[in-house]
């Protein structure tokens, strides 16, 4: 059983609790390797499309947890960075961030590595690295530039300030905010409309999307060859979804 975060697997979602809410859910080492289990156990887990990662307490999470390093903690390699996730890139199972709470430092580089942000009223976001002689080196300062530019990602890196939910929306990084109390249900919403959806054909989507973004040229990303695409197209579902829709029902999407 984890020791550091509670998992549930329900209709094909797995939703990870972060769970040190004494620290703000600040991950120390191994909390991150345990982590990094669970998303290797999702990546391989055939009857898993989707997974939610949130915070409890009233945090999402402070990021590292400097108290622990300062206690003399045992500094471990973390290959798949905060959470398992901030420096996994072979994931084309898609994942959102719900956010709770605080999402500071390393917890907003956590959020940043997720595919869809869903944020409470009471979300703060902030990458404060450079108030204590630190940088954002687990994908912050990479991934936020991406996402919404280097002028807007800058005026938050360079001042290290809070940013709400309602100011994330408008940068660009929060696809959504609700209140404090339907944050859940908004997640899970979203993970649902995902699954109506063919699961390698979300995975290739995915896949294609970064991939590209890697890419100098469009022609290049668009001639590329792309395994996740391969696999969607000699899958059953393949077959699958064009004939649902001649019979007009539902597809029985099997992720195969």
């Amino acid at each position: 059983m984890p020791e550091y975060c509670k998992i549930d697997k329900t209709d094909h979602i797995m939703t990870v609790t972060l769970d040190r809410p004494e620290r703000l859910n600040a991950l120390h080492p191994p909390a991150n390797a345990e982590l990094g289990e669970v998303f290797d156990d999702f990546a391989a887990d055939d009857d898993m499309w989707v997974a939610i990662i949130t915070g409890s307490g009233r945090g999402f999470s402070a990021g590292n947890d400097l108290r622990y390093q300062a206690e003399g903690g045992e500094r471990v390699p973390m290959p798949n960075g905060f959470a398992g996730l901030t420096s996994r890139f072979d994931l084309t199972k898609p994942v959102i961030a719900a956010v709770n709470g605080v999402s500071m430092g390393g917890g907003f580089e956590i959020a940043l590595a997720c595919d869809l942000i869903i944020a409470s009223d009471k979300a703060l976001f902030a990458l404060p690295e450079p108030k204590v002689g630190l940088a954002a080196l687990a994908g912050g300062l990479n991934r936020l530039p991406r996402q919404i530019g280097s002028k807007r990602a800058l005026g938050m890196i360079l001042t290290g300030r809070h940013v709400s939910a309602e100011e994330g929306k408008e940068l660009g990084f929060v696809n959504e905010v609700v209140p404090h109390d339907e944050l859940a249900d908004a997640a899970r919403r979203w993970a649902k409309e995902i699954c109506q959806c063919a699961p390698l054909s979300i995975r290739a989507s995915k896949d294609v999307v970064y991939r590209s973004l890697s890419t100098g040229s469009l022609e290049d990303s668009m001639a590329a060859k792309y395994d996740s695409v391969i696999a969607m197209v000699k899958s059953e579902d393949f077959i699958e979804g064009p004939k649902a829709f001649a019979e007009k029902r539902p597809p029985d999407w099997k992720g195969r």
